[in-house]
Formats: structure tokens, sequence, C-alpha cells
């Protein structure tokens, strides 16, 4: 084929054949891998700029796109053309991001754009792992100087039993589901929850899953030197002169004392008045004004050094935190719950200096929110969870705007949480939605919202299996010392090797976020994290018992009470009406909200058991069967010269021949009853066609 150099390599994982070919599509792109699993496909590219931009960061964008098209579906937007992001792209985008950005030089400042678009969507391949693989495949065959190449994988634990990258059923099905990344050397990401897991099958699963990792990564390294490329070289980081840095380490004892500010914004001031300070100091006497912004810019830069320098350094020496804490020390939790008296449950989860508020709406089924995104286990959501996080949770002032892929990933790593202690839908037939404002940041809200959820749904009175608490745990590691520290700082976060998060119940791992800066995370290391991180969770539990400890019996006074009833499936048509018109009547009638289901399950929503009742009665005199031999007071909707028609109840009438108008002979019919007159007759037969025939007369016999 003209212009066409294709090289492809694969490998099986998990029973399933993996491939990745490049040389035959997008061949402008700097790298271009379509890479395919079943049915499945996707095809990332990467262009990486060569001219460094203004910015003092790697301007990486990443971005997971899905076509309609490519699941052989139509939009259905009036413009029949694919709406922006959703919410499952956007996690997607961040997931291939967090394992690929800290594989790039930190110097590095050139432009790059990954794009994953998907091809075809098969159910039985998802194509997170797939997009991931291959956006890391695309940078690795490009010249981008990323360091080395990631993989990755998803492991499920289905009956017990770690599988890898299992088909939807088993997906469906899973008691743990993880999706990880890493290097040939280490685990970079992870990403996943579970039933209750034990810290024990958590690492198991990391350990097989990193396993595959190796293999994955080993045949993209197959495919680089197929297509001979070379990472561009850059030239060193610009170091800051040895003779600064040990001028700025002069001044470690104010350095020390401003660290040890225990408040976030006073210690930011102390540090910055310090570091203003040193520069003052060390640039006194200098007029030239090029050489003094050099000699400022290295000097701040010296300080910057020597202030990671000592927090690491005082942690693994002392075993002192920032802060004063300990390394496995929770910082002080107050809650409170039902502040907010009109929702239907509310709380503050408050701890250290970062503070939640949560609140939870109860609703009806028609309150669930759609889901038509490849992957969707059905296509309606019951239980929602949205986080947002305001400018003024970290003293800053900016504009509102929508959520940012950060909210989205914060809000779905507490989505995910909870989930699994949830009542089932079909025991507790509510829509569940709980809103996370995050009031004080330093470290952690995500965690803080799981913790303010699990109390808000309590305080509705929804009956979770058991509480669930989150703890955000970090590591500083040099050489081969190491600390894990527990309910990590903002800080600690921006300068230590690793941030994992998780959350769980007594009984358990929920959720399980991770992401590493470091390739020497060794498994010792991660199950210190993980019994270190169980310890603190329990904490926090008992923190939160002392609020609250169990869903309150009975819901707020403004939460919907929804009945439940049965009616016969032939029935369902009276109940609804013509075009609706029945089911609107009673709904304005008893003040309801009526969800009618195909087996004749009929959900009443209602603020108190009296309209509850009222909807209830009502249905049920739509939906009445008629029993032989039973006794109605029935109104007379019209006479004939054979007989009267009366309706025993709505919707249902029958016929009372003359012959059983009364005991005596009946020349008229009108001599006895006339039409709107009321009449107590007994049912004395109901035919195949399901008309029923009444008796005036025996009912008259078994009054007497």
């Amino acid at each position: 084929m003209h212009g066409v150099n294709e090289h492809s390599v694969s490998v099986e994982i998990g029973g399933q054949t993996l491939s990745f070919s490049t040389g035959k599509y997008a061949k402008q792109a700097h790298g271009s891998i379509m890479v395919a699993n079943g049915d499945s496909r996707v095809l990332c590219t990467a262009v990486c700029g060569t001219q460094p931009s203004r910015f003092d960061f790697l301007p990486l964008t990443v971005d997971y796109v899905e076509r309609e098209g490519a699941v052989g579906r139509i939009p259905g937007d009036f413009l029949k053309r694919d709406g922006r992001p959703n919410e499952r792209t956007t996690l997607i985008s961040r997931l291939i991001d967090r394992p690929i950005r800290p594989l790039f030089p930190k110097h590095f400042r050139c432009e790059t754009q990954v794009i994953c678009n998907l091809v075809s969507y098969d159910p039985n391949v998802e194509t997170d792992v797939l997009a991931l693989c291959g956006a890391s495949a695309a940078l690795h065959v490009s010249t981008a100087p990323m360091g080395e190449a990631v993989a990755g994988v998803r492991v499920c634990m289905i009956d017990g039993e770690l599988v890898l990258n299992p088909s939807f059923e088993g997906r469906m099905s899973a008691e743990l589901n993880v999706v990880m990344a890493g290097t040939s050397s280490a685990i970079t990401m992870v990403e996943g929850g579970g039933d209750e897991v034990s810290e024990e099958k958590m690492l198991e699963a990391l350990d097989m899953g990193h396993a595959a990792i190796k293999e994955i990564v080993a045949v993209l390294d197959e495919l680089k030197a197929k297509v001979g490329v070379v990472n561009r070289e850059l030239e060193p980081a610009p170091e800051v002169p040895a003779d600064i840095v040990e001028a700025v380490r002069g001044y470690n004892d104010r350095i020390v004392e401003a660290l040890a500010v225990g408040e976030k914004h006073a210690r930011k001031a102390a540090l910055k008045e310090t570091r203003n300070a040193i520069v003052e100091e060390l640039t006194a006497g200098i007029e030239d004004e090029d050489e003094l912004a050099t000699k400022t810019a290295d000097v701040k830069s010296a300080f910057g050094k020597v202030e990671v320098a000592i927090m690491r350094g005082t942690v693994i020496s002392t075993r002192t935190r920032i802060d004063g804490r300990a390394p496995d020390e929770i910082r002080g939790i107050w809650c409170e719950v039902g502040m907010a008296p009109r929702a239907h449950g509310s709380a503050i989860f408050t701890r250290g200096e970062t503070q939640g508020l949560v609140l939870a709406a109860l609703g009806t089924e028609r309150d669930n929110q759609r889901i038509d995104w490849p992957g969707a286990p059905s296509g309606f959501r019951n239980w929602m969870l949205q986080y947002s996080f305001p400018p003024f949770s970290t003293g800053e002032a900016r504009p509102l705007r929508g959520p940012k892929r950060r909210e989205v990933g914060h809000g779905a790593l507490a989505h995910r949480a909870l989930s699994p202690v949830l009542p089932d839908f079909e025991d507790f037939p509510y829509v569940l939605r709980c809103t996370a404002e995050i009031l004080e940041s330093n470290g952690s809200s995500s965690m803080a919202t799981v913790c303010g959820a699990s109390l808000a749904l309590m305080d509705a009175g929804v009956p979770l299996s058991g509480a669930v608490a989150g703890i955000a745990m970090g590591l500083i590691k040099e050489g081969d010392d190491f600390a894990v520290l527990s309910d990590i700082l903002g800080d600690e976060d921006h300068l230590g090797d690793m941030d994992f998060k998780v959350t769980g119940t007594t009984k358990g791992i929920t959720a399980f976020q991770m992401d590493v800066k470091i390739s020497t995370v060794t498994r010792e290391i991660m199950s210190k994290a993980l019994a270190q991180a169980r310890e603190g969770r329990l904490h926090i539990l008992a923190e939160m018992g002392k609020t609250l400890n169990t869903g309150r019996e009975e819901l707020s006074t403004f939460a919907p009470r929804i009945t439940v009833i049965k009616i016969s499936e032939d029935k369902i048509r009276d109940v609804i009406g013509p075009g609706g018109k029945m089911i609107r009547s009673i709904q304005e009638t008893s003040n309801t909200v009526l969800t009618v289901e195909d087996d004749g399950t009929v959900k009443i929503a209602a603020t108190s058991a009296e309209d509850a009742d009222k909807a209830a009665g009502l249905i049920r005199e739509l939906t009445r069967v008629p029993e032989i031999g039973k006794l109605y007071m029935g109104v007379v909707k019209r006479t004939t010269d054979f007989g009267a028609f009366v309706e025993i109840f709505p919707g249902t009438d029958g016929l009372i021949h003359i012959s059983h108008l009364a005991h005596e002979r009946v020349d008229k019919v009108t001599d006895v009853v006339s039409e709107g007159d009321e009449c107590l007759v007994r049912v004395i037969e109901i035919n195949d066609r399901g008309q029923v025939r009444l008796s005036r007369k025996e009912a008259l016999a078994a009054q007497a």
C-alpha cells in the first residue's frame, strides 16, 4: 500500500490478544497507534511541539473522545452531532493523563497533546485501559521525551478469584474492580473500588496487575525498536548555583521556624516573609538590574529547594510533620448533622482545615439520571453525587464556572465509595442524590466528601449497610528510608512522593485511588500504607459515630414517602387512562407522584401518609376486580327493557336481568330502579369475556 510502513506487536493478557499497530493511520501525527482487543478499537495520537511555552509547567492535554458511530448509534439531539464531553470521557481522560504526566522531565515545557478516538466499541472489552495503553504507545513511538512506557490493565475479583480484563458480565458482577497503570519497575496509578474487600486482596490484585503491565511494556519497547524512533534530547535543567543554595541553607533555622507554623495561610505568609527577607539580605548592594533579577530568581529557587529538603528531611529524621503531627496522626475531627432543616439530610464534616457541606435529597424514579454512554450497566442511575470546589475554600477569588475535570473525578471517587453500602432500589425505592460543597480545603476534600455524604445519607434515613469514611495517605521516601503519612496536608501532597486515597467501612475497602511520583514504591511500602490507612479509617469512623452511626428511623418530613402497591397487569391501562388522563387526575387529587411499571407495580410518592393513602384508595377503586358472591352498592347507569346496568365500582359495571330485580315478577324495569339510583347487588356470574351478571333479588335475600 502506497505510503504505508506499518509495524505491529501483540501480547496475550487475560486470555485476550492486545495488539498495537503504527504507520498506517494518522501518519502526520508525531505518534499514532491503533490499539485493538476483540472488536474494540481506539486510535491514539500524540503531537509534541518543539518550542517551549511561556508556562512554568508541562502544557500536556489529554482527551479521550467517543463518537456515537463507534457504538452504532445516531445522536438524538436536533443537530445530530456528537456533543460535549460527558462524565465517562472526562474520567477516562484523567485516567490517561495521571500516569503519563510524571514521566516527562520536570523542566520540559513544549505543548504536548494526546487524543484518543474511540473507533469501535465491544462491550466485552472496555476501552479505558485500551486508550491508556494506546496513548502511552503513541508517545513512545514519537520523539516526545517521555522517560519510559506505561501500560494499564483492569483487575477484577469475581467469585473470589482475580481476573484480568474480564468481560462485561464479569465487570458487572465483580466484587473488586480496579484499573492500574505502571512502568516495568512500579505501579504508578490505581483507580477503582470494591465491595468491602480486604487490604490483603487489594495487594494481590496489585501484584497480578503489575505482572501483566510488565508484559505490555515489553511489547511497547519492542514496537519502539521496530519503528526506530529516537527521543529528542533536552538541555539539562538549569541548576541553581551551589554557592547560592549554600547561602540559603545558612538561614535553615528561620526556614524551619516558618515551616512550623500550624495554620495553612499563616504558614504560607511566614514562608513568604522569610523568603523575601533572605532575598533582600542576599541581594543587598547589587545595583545592576539584570544581575539583581538573576540573583533574586536564583535565591527564590534555592529557597524552594531548601524548603522541600527541610520538610522531607524532618519527616524522615524526626518523624515529625510540618504541623507537628506524627506520621500516623489524624487531625482533629468534628461533625454536625441536620443543620439544613429543609434538606432531606445534611452534614458538615470537618477534619483539620478541610471542611465539606453535604446535602442529601430523596426522589422518585422519575428523578433518576439517564446514562447512554458505552459501558453503562443500565440506562439509568438511581444514585448521584456531585462535588464542587468553590474558590473561597482556599481563600481565592475566581470566576465560578462549570465543573472542572478534577471536580468530576473527586465526585466520581466519592460516588464509587458509597455505592456498595446503599440499599437495593427494590428494597428502598428512592433515587438518591448528594451535593458536596467544599467550604475549606487543606488536604483531601474528596475524603471529607465521602465522610460527609455518609453522614448526610444516614441523616436522611437511608438504611446504609455501614458508614463509610475515607483517608488520604502520603509518602516521603529518601534512599531506603521512608515514612507513610496519614491524613496529608495540601503541602504534603504537593511535596510528597505518593498520594493515595482509601475509603471503606469497618469491614473493608470500597474505593481506592493512587498516584505515585517515584518509581520505587515497593510492596513493603504499599502493605504498610494500606495497614496504616485502615487504622486511620477506623479512627475516623469512630469519630463520625459519635455524631451519627446509623440511618435515622424516620425520613425527613419533607422527603417523599413511597408506598408500593401491586395491581393486575391488565388494569394498568385503567390507572393510566386515555392519554394519561386518569393518572394525572389521581396525582392532582392526592398531591402525589405515581410511577407505574410494566409488571403492575405502582409506586406512590407523597409527603404525607394521608396523601399516599388517598392515592392508593383511588387506584384500588380503579383496579378492583369483582368477586362472585360478593355484595356491592352500585349506581344504576342505564336501564333497558331486559334489565339495568349498574356500576359496582369505577370502571366496572354489570347487568341485572329483569328476572333478578325482585322476588316478585317485574313487568317493567323502571318500576323498580331508575337511572342514578343506588342499588345493592350481588355478583352471580362472570363469563369468559369478563362480563358481570348481577342480582338485586339475591342481595335482598342476603339482607333479610
